[in-house]
């Protein structure tokens, strides 16, 4: 399996903030790992090249979420397919509740304005 990020130009990035229900800590981390490889996995790889997925932690910072997902996707329609199939799996309100979703498109300002995006 090919685990390198594949490279596209985000048409939208969504920022879900998300928190581990206490069925999800109740497994062993075995048996989460062996969910997330069986489930979510699979949906990444069908979605690969057009959808991506960066998984933070943060119940270190915070008691409201446990997990930012945020997920960028190559255009709306990839993004509204990837979705669906996640909500037909546990991992969508079962074992992580779902508290919002942002959504967003970097330095859409300076696309609008035409004008070259701030740089770090």
């Amino acid at each position: 399996m090919n685990t390198q990020p594949v490279q596209f130009e985000a048409a939208l990035t969504t920022f879900f903030m998300v928190k581990t229900s206490p069925e999800w800590l109740g497994f062993s981390f075995e048996t989460r790992l062996s969910h997330a490889r069986e489930t979510f996995q699979p949906i990444l790889d069908a979605f690969r090249g057009r959808v991506r997925l960066n998984w933070y932690d943060v119940e270190f910072y915070t008691a409201k979420i446990s997990d930012i997902w945020m997920i960028e996707a190559k255009d709306h329609h990839s993004y509204q397919l990837f979705c669906e199939k996640l909500r037909e799996t546990p991992f969508w309100d079962r074992f992580f509740l779902v508290h919002d979703i942002f959504p967003g498109e970097l330095n859409a300002w300076a696309k609008n304005y035409e004008v070259e995006a701030l740089q770090s």
